[in-house]
């Protein structure tokens, strides 16, 4: 079961650094939200969802840790399908969109590292 476990927490990362590596292309390219930085989410967030249950563990899960990841989460997500409307009217992305994505996406990583 533990190593299932490691397998999940290997898919989220992989789901983080596909968002944040997508945007960080772009960010130094034409700034704008590509598909591959929505699956990159989805697949995080498919994966912390995994692991937010208490399988495969014999420690208590920090409840409000994952709460707040996952209202960060929600709000990339947001920001993601906001911008990704608005690029598709308009053309472009606010920058203002643009780089809240990047600085939440990093925000959720530091939490997760960070916060025991």
């Amino acid at each position: 079961m533990e190593i299932l476990r490691h397998a999940v927490v290997l898919v989220h990362l992989v789901g983080f650094a596909v968002l944040f590596g997508a945007w960080v292309v772009e960010a130094i390219g034409q700034r704008r939200f590509t598909r591959i930085m929505s699956w990159g989410m989805v697949i995080a967030a498919v994966a912390g969802i995994a692991l937010a249950a208490p399988w495969g563990i014999s420690y208590e899960l920090n409840y409000v840790k994952l709460g707040t990841k996952l209202v960060i989460l929600l709000v990339i997500g947001a920001l993601l399908g906001i911008g990704t409307a608005r690029q598709r009217k308009n053309g472009s992305v606010a920058p203002a969109l643009f780089w809240s994505v990047g600085i939440l996406t990093f925000v959720n990583a530091a939490l997760a590292v960070l916060w025991r």
